[in-house]
């Protein structure tokens, strides 16, 4: 069966994430101590004793969903024999190790750089994003489109439902619209920033020497790309993709719609609560076979 593996990105997080893993796996222990080192403090120590809102930190969330899917990864040795990856957002960098385009070293700096950036750029100015659900992506877009602020579409999650990002104002101006444009639900979210939009230049910026040192290698598998939503097994052209994701959509559902299209039979989420991106499978395909790691 032609499996595709799927990574989770920040909102993935639970409290307790990888307690059990670490306490019954030898491998899972040697991943968790070895991250603590590669990050100079315990992440493992919030992961399993955090509070839920030290978790929702930006600079912490993203490292632990990293470190959880990866490491979920490396328990499975020969069984995980993906035909393709994908991640979603910061799942993005967990499918380049999970496919050996990154070293667990390389990926896991990389994630911690672009937390702390992304943490950064959100601090720059007052920023949001919002859910809306039940409106064709298209009449979202121009919508969008016709705000005199920084408000675009940032996460093409699944059919019918998609999340707007920008500036609070922009973002608030966009949910009224969209809600007297018949959207089920517009709902701003409880984010302090704007993922995936252009007020995350700045992380954009920063991240960017960041990656072009990092020694990509040829992925033993395609990696579907956020920004093109296609397969790619070029080191240069995955590097450059991954520089442009900071600020450019994630374009989730043309991903999961491109896989089925070239005959991938089984979507399987690898890390976090093992839910999200089967949810999304769901409402592209409520018969679709999904499984988790």
């Amino acid at each position: 069966m032609k499996k595709a593996y799927v990574f989770p990105g920040q909102g993935a997080q639970f409290i307790g994430m990888g307690k059990e893993m670490y306490d019954t796996s030898a491998i899972a222990r040697e991943y968790f101590d070895k991250a603590d080192d590669i990050l100079g403090y315990s992440i493992k120590n919030t992961m399993f004793e955090g509070t839920e809102e030290e978790l929702k930190e930006t600079r912490i969330t993203q490292p632990a969903v990293f470190l959880h899917s990866v490491i979920k990864v490396f328990m499975a040795g020969d069984g995980f024999a993906p035909t393709a990856v994908a991640g979603h957002s910061l799942g993005e960098l967990s499918a380049l190790v999970a496919a050996k385009a990154l070293t667990f070293e390389e990926g896991l700096k990389l994630v911690s750089q672009r937390a702390e950036a992304m943490q950064k750029a959100c601090e720059i100015e007052e920023s949001t994003m919002a859910a809306i659900v039940g409106l064709e992506d298209k009449e979202i877009e121009s919508i969008c489109a016709g705000i005199d602020e920084v408000v675009v579409p940032a996460n093409y999650n699944c059919p019918g439902q998609l999340v707007i990002s920008g500036s609070v104002p922009g973002v608030e101006k966009a949910v009224e619209q969209l809600k007297e444009a018949g959207a089920k639900r517009a709902l701003i979210l409880p984010v302090r920033g704007a993922f995936h939009s252009p007020l995350m230049k700045p992380a954009e910026d920063e991240l960017k020497t960041a990656i072009e040192n990092a020694a990509f290698r040829t992925p033993i598998c395609p990696v579907y790309q956020n920004v093109t939503a296609l397969p790619e097994t070029d080191p240069s052209v995955i590097r450059k993709n991954l520089i442009e994701q900071l600020t450019a959509p994630v374009k989730w559902t043309q991903t999961m719609l491109n896989m089925i299209e070239d005959g991938i039979e089984m979507f399987v989420e690898a890390g976090g609560s093992g839910k999200v991106i089967r949810g999304f499978v769901k409402r592209v395909d409520r018969k679709f076979p999904s499984d988790s790691l």
